[in-house]
């Protein structure tokens, strides 16, 4: 039997002869019968089989014990949202496209315009998308997150809420671990998010990228490495080189927006799609009197979106604009990044 796949009976049956003393209480009310110390000897079986050293098995997992405050900040998080409406925009943005983010942003671009250009030129995506993600993920590296990492991610399986993508992210934190960095280093979100750009362990070992040719991609410290991983994530999601994420639009008086709602369910995020028009040609859009308020050439297709209601801010969003909701999907974030994109770069 595959560990990937292994039932909570055999985690049950297992735990009878891996069982540890008395857990927290409440990891106790969590997991009952299913001992944390018999659950992560689950982890470290799979880790060992799928080529994690043992050197690495053993550093990572001295003295784990189960994290109640990682577990009470899941537990959280909210579910699905009501139908009673969206908090507006406006006042997201005042928080996270604010001056001291802007001037931040402006700082680390001008400063590594020549790294930043290199690396638009081979993946095709624009430094200031990049510095705009590394500037709303960590405060451009300040704030990266102090939770250890295995100890996070083998409590969020062990707790069982979401077992099967967290006992996955956990394994690949030993595989990245495998690559030399420490214990002390892996540290980051509770959730398991790490470094610059808050990469999950299976995001780094897929698309980290080694940006200044040293044969290493450190999104810890090393700042080219950490531009190259994200547009590496962009290319990978679909970003379109050329294309703007969006542009302001015009949106006349009494426009009838039943008439271009849209009829697709999207398979991931839908109430985030669900916000937004019917994919049309900027020419077609044009016909049914919305002007984009930049250049969008006539044949490019993007859906409106105007989040705070008929007679405030629009905009026509490309398919860039869902490259940015593969990074966090909402609305609030991904106008964000956008908007402070387009202001780092002013």
């Amino acid at each position: 039997m595959s560990l990937r796949t292994v039932s909570i009976a055999t985690v049950l049956l297992l735990s009878a002869t891996f069982a540890s003393a008395q857990q927290p209480q409440i990891a106790a009310e969590t997991q009952g019968a299913v001992g944390f110390d018999a659950y992560v000897q689950l982890l470290i079986a799979r880790a060992r089989g799928e080529g994690v050293s043992e050197a690495t098995i053993s550093r990572m997992t001295s003295g784990l014990t189960p994290n109640d405050r990682v577990i009470r900040l899941d537990r959280a998080q909210p579910g699905t949202p009501t139908n009673s409406g969206y908090p507006r925009l406006g006042a997201y943005l005042d928080r996270h496209v604010d001056a001291a983010r802007i001037n931040g942003g402006r700082g680390v671009y001008r400063s590594n315009l020549q790294t930043l250009f290199r690396i638009e030129q081979q993946y095709g995506v624009p430094g200031k998308i990049i510095v705009a993600i590394y500037g709303h993920e960590t405060g451009y590296g300040q704030i990266k997150g102090t939770f250890d990492l295995s100890q996070a991610l083998a409590t969020l399986a062990w707790e069982g809420r979401r077992r099967e993508l967290f006992a996955d992210e956990f394994v690949s934190l030993l595989k990245v671990a495998d690559k030399g960095y420490s214990r002390s280093t892996l540290v980051g979100s509770w959730a398991g998010a790490f470094g610059n750009p808050q990469f999950l362990p299976s995001v780094y070992l897929r698309l980290a990228a080694d940006g200044d040719g040293d044969g290493r991609a450190d999104i810890f410290t090393n700042q080219a490495d950490t531009f190259a991983s994200i547009a590496n994530y962009f290319r990978d999601a679909g970003w379109r080189r050329g294309q703007p994420w969006g542009v302001r639009a015009s949106v006349p008086a009494g426009f009838d927006w039943g008439a271009v709602k849209t009829e697709l369910n999207a398979p991931t995020c839908p109430r985030v799609h669900d916000r937004h028009s019917q994919w049309k040609t900027v020419t077609e859009w044009r016909a049914l009197g919305v002007q984009p308020q930049d250049y969008l050439a006539p044949d490019a297709l993007a859906a409106l979106f105007q989040p705070d209601g008929p007679g405030t801010a629009a905009w026509l969003l490309t398919s860039n604009y869902r490259a940015i909701l593969a990074y966090n999907c909402s609305n609030y974030y991904a106008m964000s990044v956008g908007l402070l994109a387009d202001e780092i770069s002013r």
